[in-house]
């Protein structure tokens, strides 16, 4: 399959994104940090990240979905559009809570 379900309403939480994939003092985000940094990404650009995970979930193939005690959990891999204009592969996890409600962001790092 490629690009989640209901991709068109996916989101990522500004705090998932400021506090944690672009935090460099984050335990777990630091190493994401410096990786997105390094593809230009900005805490004062937030948004831009936004979109770029949010299109790269609905751009590229789902490889993995699993149920949790939360819902169905799918990871994307691959091409994320990148200020850097390099476009680097990652892996990302998204949730989807109930059939039909929008896909949440869970993580997403290099691979």
């Amino acid at each position: 399959m490629t690009g989640l379900p209901n991709s068109s309403t996916a989101y990522v939480e500004q705090k998932k994104i400021t506090q944690y994939l672009l935090n460099l003092a984050h335990k777990e985000g630091g190493p994401k940090a410096r990786f997105f940094l390094s593809h230009g990404f900005t805490v004062e650009d937030w948004k831009g990240l936004h979109d770029a995970l949010v299109a790269q979930g609905q751009g590229n193939p789902v490889v993995k979905v699993v149920e949790s005690g939360f819902g169905k959990r799918y990871t994307v891999q691959c091409k994320c559009p990148a200020p850097s204009q390099k476009d680097p592969c990652i892996r990302s996890v998204w949730e989807i809570q109930t059939a039909g409600s929008p896909p949440r962001l869970i993580t997403a790092h290099p691979v």
